[in-house]
């Protein structure tokens, strides 16, 4: 400790500057989103500044709440650019170096939290929170944080979770959130392994790779807008312009109204779903087959095992953990699915889904309560799938 003691004493005030740019990177921080946080904060400064230019009459227009908003819109941009690039800077130079000074052991006690500290504060704040919130909210428990204070209204109690487990519609969510489950699931898994194991012996390899990866590069709502030319439908008689019901009523059948007839409607929204996600599939398994040891493969085909008992008996159980990790990833995403419901049917035709009803709920019938119900059923319904992807992944890096 005494070697320390001439360097703490040279530090001088300029030792101090990066320590006083931390203090006023957090003031920053702090003033700017309180700053972001009120609505009428950019127009009162925009109107400041037309008062400066003399234009007393657009400047009264902003802080009524109309006008040309275009200069608050700016000042919002500027203030969140400097804050999010020259405030997080200071902040994190700032501590690390004060944690610095603070000598052995204290340092390596402090140093992983000025890196992570402020990660979590911003996890807690903007996803721990609310999905704290949603569970009270779900139970009639309206919980608002307004500083300093904190105010609880009480709303419907249970009676939204009766809704919830026990309305028959709600029932028909369930079921088609768990064939969008299993069938988009193996589906897309399922097709990516096979095209990853037969790719993985073709000459032109990666490019045949690339064509099926594209989709990935594509929106949900983009394919969803896609494929609803796809499957478009006009009466008989009619030109078809969408692809399928051409082909179909060019072999003499009768044009069919795909999207909606259920349940027809949810396994062709889930062709969607699989086009997009063979790709990912395609690449992790890829390059776990390309693990694979040749000698392995080899010496089976020396002992006269067939392509299909090489696939299914040598190379399956080998990539066993990337394809659970694939396939966890690829359930928790079904799990979710809104986009392509939402652009395809509007959850209309008995093809709707938990995720889909979730956001009509609170933000079309701007009923908080059910919405939470069904958010609170989604997320424990991804908790397993989650809880089973961190054990595996625990398990490969042991290994």
């Amino acid at each position: 400790m005494t070697g320390l003691a001439p360097e703490r004493q040279s530090l001088g005030w300029r030792g101090l500057l990066v320590p006083l740019g931390a203090v006023a990177g957090i003031a920053a921080v702090v003033l700017a989103l309180i700053f972001l946080a009120d609505q009428q904060a950019s127009a009162n400064v925009a109107a400041w500044f037309y008062d400066l230019l003399g234009n007393s009459q657009e400047a009264a227009l902003l802080r009524a709440g109309s006008g040309d908003r275009l200069l608050a819109k700016i000042i919002i941009m500027s203030v969140a650019l400097v804050v999010g690039v020259g405030g997080i800077w200071l902040i994190y130079t700032g501590l690390n170096v004060l944690v610095e000074r603070l000598g052995e052991p204290w340092t390596k006690r402090f140093i992983p939290w000025v890196f992570v500290g402020p990660c979590l504060l911003l996890l807690t704040v903007f996803l721990v929170w609310p999905a704290i919130s949603t569970v009270f909210l779900s139970f009639g428990i309206d919980v608002r944080l307004i500083p300093p204070s904190v105010e609880v209204v009480k709303g419907a109690g249970l009676s939204d979770w009766e809704w919830g487990l026990f309305n028959s519609q709600n029932h028909e969510l369930y079921w088609n959130n768990f064939i969008w489950l299993v069938v988009g699931t193996v589906g897309s898994v399922g097709l990516g392994l096979v095209i990853a194991w037969l790719f993985d012996r073709v000459r032109r390899e990666s490019l045949a790779k690339t064509f099926v990866f594209l989709p990935l590069a594509i929106s949900l709502v983009g394919a969803s807008v896609i494929w609803r030319f796809v499957y478009a439908w006009r009466p008989g008689g009619t030109s078809q312009y969408g692809l399928l019901n051409a082909i179909w009523t060019g072999l003499g059948g009768d044009p069919v109204a795909w999207i909606q007839t259920p349940p027809l409607n949810t396994y062709l929204m889930i062709v969607i779903l699989i086009w997009l996600q063979t790709g990912f599939a395609m690449v992790v398994l890829s390059a776990a087959i390309k693990g694979v040891p040749l000698e392995i493969t080899e010496a089976a085909a020396l002992d006269g095992a067939s392509e299909r008992q090489k696939f299914f008996k040598i190379i399956v159980p080998m990539i066993r953990g990337s394809l659970i990790t694939v396939t966890i990833t690829v359930a928790i995403f079904v799990l979710k699915i809104f986009d392509i419901v939402y652009v395809t049917t509007g959850g209309n035709f008995d093809s709707d889904v938990v995720a889909n009803q979730m956001y009509l709920q609170m933000f079309q019938y701007l009923d908080n309560g059910r919405g939470s119900v069904l958010a609170v059923v989604l997320f424990v319904a991804v908790l397993p799938l989650m809880f089973l992807n961190v054990r595996q992944m625990r398990r490969q890096g042991i290994r």
